[in-house]
C-alpha cells in the first residue's frame, strides 16, 4: 500500500472532477469518529464495511449485555479499537483516496 497521497493528472479536468466528487475528507472522518464513532460511521464512510459492521455489533452486543457485566468484555476492546482509530484515520483516508485515483485511472 502506498504511503504518499496520489492525485489525478491536473490537466485532465474530468479525472480531477471525479476525484473531487469521490475524495474522502479527513475532517469529516474525524467528526464522524468523535460524534458517531459508537456507530462506527467513520469506518462505513471510508468504505470499510466489514470492520465497521464488526465494530457496530461489538458495541450493540456489549451495550445490551452491560447490565449483567458480560457486555464489558466487548465494550472494553471496542473502546480500545475506537481510540486506536484516532491514529489510524489519516492512513485509512489516504488509502481510500489513493483507491479513488486507482479507480479513475482504470476508468471505473
Amino acid at each position: 500500500m502506498p504511503t504518499d497521497a496520489r492525485f489525478p493528472d491536473p490537466k485532465d479536468e474530468t479525472a480531477s472532477a471525479r476525484y473531487q466528487a469521490n475524495v474522502k475528507s479527513i475532517v469529516i472522518t474525524y467528526l464522524l469518529w468523535f460524534f458517531l464513532g459508537w456507530l462506527a460511521l467513520h469506518r462505513f464512510y471510508l468504505g470499510r464495511w466489514v470492520s465497521g459492521l464488526i465494530m457496530l455489533l461489538m458495541w450493540a452486543a456489549g451495550s445490551g449485555l452491560a447490565f449483567i457485566l458480560i457486555g464489558y468484555f466487548l465494550l472494553i476492546p471496542w473502546a480500545v479499537w475506537w481510540f486506536l482509530d484516532l491514529f489510524l484515520i489519516p492512513g485509512m483516508v489516504r488509502a481510500e483516496n489513493n483507491a479513488v485515483v486507482d479507480r479513475i485511472e482504470r476508468g471505473y
